[in-house]
């Protein structure tokens, strides 16, 4: 398995891995607006998406990060914002090397680390950050606020 960043040449199946993606957290099925959605962030350099990619060219992953900025470090941070494998190629240490290719990025961009939110509920993602090096915060809170 092959992790490397996305282009727009990867598009077509990138949309349908985010696509899955997003029906994973409950949403309804669009493929038209992920293919936009994932065109722009590319075309304007808005995220950085890595790709897990097999040998015969089939995308099994991808991890989205979008840049943010830590005022009180004085340096970048990245959100962590979207993590996925398709079922039939989970449990292959696909998500671990995605992470480690986020964490690459981290030490190239010289920022001072990620940061992600997930569901109490997401069981295997709760699982997985800590083994990866992430801590979960106990000392801060954590609000939303949303239009929908």
């Amino acid at each position: 398995m092959q992790i490397r960043e996305a282009n727009i040449q990867d598009i077509e199946q990138l949309a349908e891995l985010f696509d899955a993606y997003r029906k994973f957290y409950g949403k309804t099925s669009d493929i038209k607006q992920a293919t936009i959605f994932l065109t722009e962030r590319i075309q304007h350099k808005e995220s950085v998406i890595f790709v897990a990619e097999n040998e015969h060219k089939i995308l099994a992953g991808f991890v989205q990060l979008y840049p943010i900025f830590s005022s009180t470090r004085l340096k970048r941070l990245w959100l962590l914002n979207d993590l996925f494998v398709l079922e039939n190629y989970r449990n292959q240490g696909i998500s671990i090397a995605l992470i480690e290719q986020c964490k690459k990025l981290c030490l190239e961009s010289n920022s001072c680390g990620m940061y992600l939110e997930t569901a109490k509920t997401n069981i295997v993602g709760n699982n997985l950050y800590p083994k990866t090096g992430f801590q979960l915060d106990q000392e801060n809170n954590f609000y939303t606020w949303f239009l929908e």
